[in-house]
Parts: C-alpha cells; sequence; structure tokens
C-alpha cells in the first residue's frame, strides 16, 4: 500500500504536465470527482465495534471513524492509492472534523489472525540491530518502487523506538521515512494490540512535523483500542488456541518489512534481532525449528520430516501469496517471515 496525500499527488501530477510548482503557486483545483467522494462520507464517532476482530475503539469525540467503504474512498478515490490498498482494511481513523482533503494523518485499521501472540520476549529486541536490517533491503525496494512509478525511500530512523506495554498488551513504534525529494520526512506511526488470537493493527501517516500530535494519538489508540470480552489476551487457552511461533521481536520485524524477514527463518530473526542475553534460552528452542519454520511456509524437505508438527499458516494478503508463488527455487527453499503488504506512506 503506498498512500500519497493529495497534496502531493496533485502536484506530481501538475510536475508532469510540465507546469513549474512554487509555494506561492495558487491551489490546485481539485478534480469534481475527488470533491464528490469526500462529501459523500459519513464519519462515526464514540465506540465503534470492528466486528472482523472482535475489538472495539472507544474514540470519544475526539476522532472521527470511517468504515471499510468510506476507507476504500478515501485510500483509492481521494488518495489515489491502488485498489489493492484498500484489502483487508476494516476502517479508519482521523481527527475529528478533519477532511481527507487535507493534509491531517489518517489511521489504517487492519487485523490478523495471527494466533496468539507471546510477550515473554518484551524487552530484549535489540532495535539498534533492527534498525539496521530493515536499512538492507532499501535498494531493492527503491528500484521496484521507482519501476511502479513512486519515489525512492529512505529509513532516517526511529521516530519512536518500539515500546510494549504490558497493561494494554499493545506495542507502539515510529519510523522517520524519507520520500523522494520532498523537504518534509514521512511520519509512519504503527499500534499493534494484541488479542487471544490476533492482532489488531492501526498505521497512522502523517509528516515528521505532526509528530507531537501523532503520538498523542496512537497513545490514545493504544490505551483505547481493546477486544471485546473472549477475545482478549487474558482469555487465552493454551489447551486448545493456535499460537503464533514468534513473539513481540518477531511482529515487529514483520510489521517493519525488515529484508531479512523474507529469507530468514524465525529463529534466525530472533537470533539476529534479541540481545545477547536471551541468545542462550532461544538457542534451546532449536531442535523445533521445523514447527517455527511452519509459521513462514515449509521447505519441501521439511514436509517429509516424520517429527514436523502440522500448523495452520498465518493468513497472507493475497498479492503476497502470488509473489511467493512466482518465486525462484533458491528462494522457495529459504524459510522467511512473509513478506508485511507495503504499508501506506506520504
Amino acid at each position: 500500500m503506498k498512500l500519497r496525500f493529495l497534496g502531493v499527488a496533485a502536484a506530481a501530477l501538475i510536475v508532469a504536465a510540465g507546469v513549474p510548482v512554487r509555494a506561492a503557486d495558487a491551489p490546485v483545483q481539485l478534480p469534481e470527482a475527488v470533491v464528490a467522494a469526500a462529501k459523500s462520507l459519513q464519519p462515526r464517532h464514540g465506540k465503534i465495534a470492528i466486528a472482523e476482530a472482535h475489538a472495539t475503539l472507544d474514540l470519544g469525540d475526539a476522532y472521527d471513524f470511517y468504515g471499510p467503504e468510506d476507507a476504500r474512498k478515501i485510500l483509492v478515490d481521494i488518495w489515489g492509492n491502488p485498489s489493492q490498498s484498500a484489502d483487508r482494511v476494516l476502517g479508519m481513523v482521523m481527527p475529528a472534523g478533519a477532511s481527507p482533503l487535507s493534509d491531517a494523518w489518517g489511521a489504517v485499521v487492519t487485523y490478523e489472525e495471527t494466533g496468539f501472540v507471546s510477550d515473554d520476549d518484551a524487552g530484549k529486541v535489540d532495535y539498534a540491530e533492527l534498525l539496521t536490517q530493515m536499512r538492507e533491503g532499501e535498494d531493492e525496494n527503491n528500484e521496484k518502487r521507482k519501476a511502479e512509478g513512486y519515489p525512492a525511500m529512505h529509513l532516517a530512523g526511529w521516530a519512536e523506538q518500539p515500546t510494549y506495554d504490558a497493561g494494554t498488551h499493545s506495542v507502539v513504534w515510529a519510523q522517520d521515512i524519507a520520500v523522494g525529494d520532498a523537504a518534509s520526512h514521512t511520519l509512519n506511526y504503527d499500534v499493534r494490540t494484541l488479542g487471544r488470537r490476533g492482532v489488531l493493527s492501526l498505521n497512522l501517516v502523517s509528516s515528521m512535523d505532526q509528530l507531537s500530535d501523532v503520538r498523542q494519538a496512537a497513545t490514545a489508540f493504544a490505551d483505547h483500542a481493546a477486544f471485546d470480552q473472549g477475545a482478549r489476551y487474558q482469555d487465552y487457552d493454551s489447551s486448545t488456541d493456535k499460537t503464533a511461533e514468534y513473539g513481540i521481536g518477531g511482529l515487529i520485524a514483520a510489521g517493519v518489512g525488515v529484508a531479512a524477514a523474507k529469507k530468514l527463518g524465525i529463529l534466525a530473526i530472533l537470533l539476529k534481532f534479541l540481545k545477547p542475553i536471551a541468545i542462550a534460552a532461544i538457542a534451546a528452542f532449536a531442535v523445533l525449528r521445523n514447527k517455527i519454520a511452519g509459521l513462514f511456509g515449509r521447505r519441501k524437505a521439511e514436509e517429509d520430516d516424520p517429527s514436523f508438527e502440522e500448523q495452520q499458516p498465518v493468513a497472507a494478503p493475497a498479492e503476497e501469496a502470488s509473489q511467493d508463488g512466482a518465486e525462484d527455487g533458491a528462494d522457495e527453499a529459504a524459510s522467511g517471515a512473509p513478506e508485511r503488504a507495503e504499508t501506506p506512506v506520504a
């Protein structure tokens, strides 16, 4: 998903047409279809049920919520994203009264039934190393972006280093991203709330000059996004419920799209990112490599291993599945984390 705010998209169209753009130029006349789409939106307030996730967002009067259909209008019809960018989106949140035609931030709501994600490794992840790994795939990703007509992206650093709140079972992190030649960096904020069977995600996209406001909103979402009774983190039943074969470190690694996550097994990812104090404990679980590999796709040789324990694969976007199927034999032989659908960025 590649989000481009309307003002940026409009400016890009003008540049493409050969018309110079200056700060003093008159505002761009918006297409009638875009204006009509914005007028048709029906925001809601208060407590919002996210039925697919068995969760509730308590937004009060401070934020507007847009359902799946309105979210598609915003992402595709107004902000000019590809149609697939709205797939699996359960809604969007914006500041109360803010128009999608403005430069206000927007939060995309999704849910993934990953299984129960243990928080036992929280506090053991080496985020400096993770940041280094995140940057390793930039050149390859930027070549793809350029071929698709999008500007290059560079990860400048953490806008907020990942933190885990054991009280709300939420993980929050933010990336500072340079996009093309834009003077203002893009802010990509992630809020993940853990539940009994999966993870509720709110991804906020804005610019770094709005860091303070977006951080406040992200904190509010972490505090007011909750799973319904029976689907809460504490409702987990180890005797019946599916368990994800990764913890907080793996969740963040896959979430930020670490280049290594595509080709490394989850054990390798954890060994790479966990602080040395946790290495010995993780190494003790090496005998479970076949079970761990089941999370991200089994190697053919492992399918014939009698010690392999059958696991329900983590759901992945259809577009990722098709990409995985087209990969060469070398990539197929490597056990790795699913490549996360690209998050909207300005």
